[in-house]
């Protein structure tokens, strides 16, 4: 879920892409989803998966629409 965030905050707040975009919405929308208590306290099980789907979603999401100019 931190590499999520990170990558969120490296591939869209960092480069000053307006909330108004839909790539801005569309990640924020998952990452903000993958952030909520009953994922990230419960760790294990069905409830956790879900988590950790949503974050490889998130990452899935900056990687396929706001590509790293490293």
């Amino acid at each position: 879920m931190e590499a999520a965030s990170a990558m969120f905050n490296e591939r869209v707040l960092r480069r000053g892409i307006s909330p108004s975009d839909p790539r801005y919405r569309n990640a924020l929308y998952h990452l903000l989803m993958s952030q909520t208590s009953c994922y990230r306290y419960w760790g294990e099980g069905l409830w956790a998966d879900r988590g950790r789907e949503l974050c490889r979603r998130t990452m899935d999401i900056l990687d396929e629409s706001i590509e790293d100019d490293r």
